[in-house]
Order: C-alpha cells, then structure tokens, then sequence
C-alpha cells in the first residue's frame, strides 16, 4: 500500500505544559524537535494555554473578562511562542510552517485540497508543517450555528472539536502510513483509573474487525484530561476513517520519544489491522 506522509503526530495542551513550574516543558519540545522532520506533519495544541502563561508571567494575574474572548486572546498571544519553541529545537536544516485552520476548511472540497497540496509539498521542499486549530479567530457561538448548517446537508461534517479531530482528518487527507497521538497517559486503559489496566492493542485481521473492536473500547472510556477536550473515546472515534486507509495508530505518553513509541520499546496501545 502506498503512502503519501510517513507520520502525522499529534500533542496535547497539557502535555507541553510542565505543571509544576507552570510553564512551558521546554525539554518535551527539545526531544520532539530532535525528532522531526520531512515527511512529517505535526498537529500541536498548547497556544490558549501557553499564551495564558505568558500573560499572567507579565502582567501578574489572568484575565478576567468573557470566556471566549479570554481564549481567543491568550490564543493569539500563545501562537507566537508555541512556533518559536518549536523553531528553537528543530533541525536549523528544515523549513518549519505554521498552519492554522478552521472546520470550514474540511467542510469545503476546494479548501481541502489547497490544504493537501500544500502539505504534500513541503515533503519536497525540505519543511514540516506545525498545524493548530484558529482559536484566535474562532467564535464558539458562530462555530456551532456553521456546524448545525452545514449538518442539514449532510451526515459528515468536520467539527474539529479538539485536535485529535484535527489530526485524524489530517491523516485521512494525505494518507499517512502512521498516526501518533500524544497525549499525558500511556494509551487507552479499561479502567482509567488504573494505569495497570492499559490496552496494548486494539487489532484484528482486518478493518471491519479493528472497527469493531474500536467501538467495545469506547464504551470503556469515560472522562477527559481537561475542560473542553473529548478524552479517550473521542480519540478512537476520530481514528476510524484513517484505519479504513491502512493507517497504523499509536496513542502514547508525551513522555516517551517517538522511536520508542514506534519500535514498542514504550508504553502505548497500537491499532490497525495486524
């Protein structure tokens, strides 16, 4: 089977976050940066966050005004620093492009293809490209009367809720051979209270069993790292069409490197077809 992209990665917020200094995790940054490359794509979150520290180091205090808007604001602020740390560690030999983008932008035949053509290209030209969802010009109000529109018309409509949708699009996009979710536990647990109770796999002998077997393990998940994120089981929804492409999926602790996750020298479930 023929692969367009070696690697789509992702990371979430809270795991670029160290939680004790209440700052950035600048050596989980290093050891991504050491680790990317061409024919890698990477989908990172982290901006509302980073951009809330960065203001509060500054002024001394959040802010205090609308919710949204809170978020919008440290979006924009976090944006700059979020590409600048991973500018700091990546290879000086490689292009690094930022990416921002929005659901309209999966809902839209044309726009989805700009965006592949252009993330096809940057195999070629010798750069990785760092995608995030647009907060800062992201109203949630405007969001939700979009979706429910473009719902009318259609069962299929990109929502982007978090980034783990983002990243499952994106590998359906290009075709990657691989899909890596990085998130703050080792994988998918039956009892996520208990980390002795990790999945190592989630397979079959072929798509239709691994669907299956996807659906009994999102009836184990419950609960989600953070407000707004859809957890676990979101996670495996958001894997399927890239499983239908012959995808192999590892959902791993951002703890661990890239090469250890893909060789199973790391804690991690792996699904697809065996």
């Amino acid at each position: 089977m023929k692969f367009d992209i070696e690697l789509v990665g992702k990371i979430g917020s809270m795991a670029l976050i160290n939680r004790e200094k209440n700052d950035i995790d600048y050596n989980k940054f290093a050891r991504i940066g050491r680790e990317l490359k061409p024919g890698i794509i990477w989908v990172s979150s982290g901006a509302t966050e980073i951009g809330r520290l960065d203001y509060i180091k500054r002024m001394g205090h959040e802010l205090n005004g609308d919710k949204e808007e809170n978020k919008t604001d440290y979006s924009a602020q976090g944006q700059a620093i979020l590409m600048q740390t991973y500018r700091m560690f990546t290879d000086s030999r490689y292009n690094l492009r930022q990416v921002l983008v929005e659901h309209q932008h999966f809902n839209n035949d044309e726009k989805r293809e700009h965006i592949s053509s252009m993330l096809l290209r940057c195999v070629r030209q010798n750069a990785i490209p760092i995608i995030n969802y647009n907060d800062a010009v992201s109203c949630e109000e405007n969001r939700r009367m979009e979706i429910a529109s473009l719902k009318k018309n259609s069962n299929h409509v990109a929502e982007l809720i978090d980034n783990d949708e983002t990243a499952g699009l994106i590998a359906g996009l290009v075709k990657t051979r691989i899909l890596l979710i990085l998130t703050s536990v080792d994988g998918i647990y039956k009892d996520s209270k208990d980390p002795s109770t990790l999945i190592e796999e989630i397979g079959g002998k072929d798509v239709d069993e691994v669907l299956a077997n996807i659906e009994y393990c999102k009836t184990l998940c419950h609960g989600a790292s953070r407000a707004g994120a859809g957890g676990a089981a979101s996670k495996l929804e958001f894997i399927k069409e890239p499983i239908k492409n012959g995808t192999l999926v590892y959902i791993a602790n951002a703890e661990y490197s890239i090469k250890d996750i893909l060789s199973g020298n790391a804690r991690r479930t792996f699904v697809g077809v065996r």
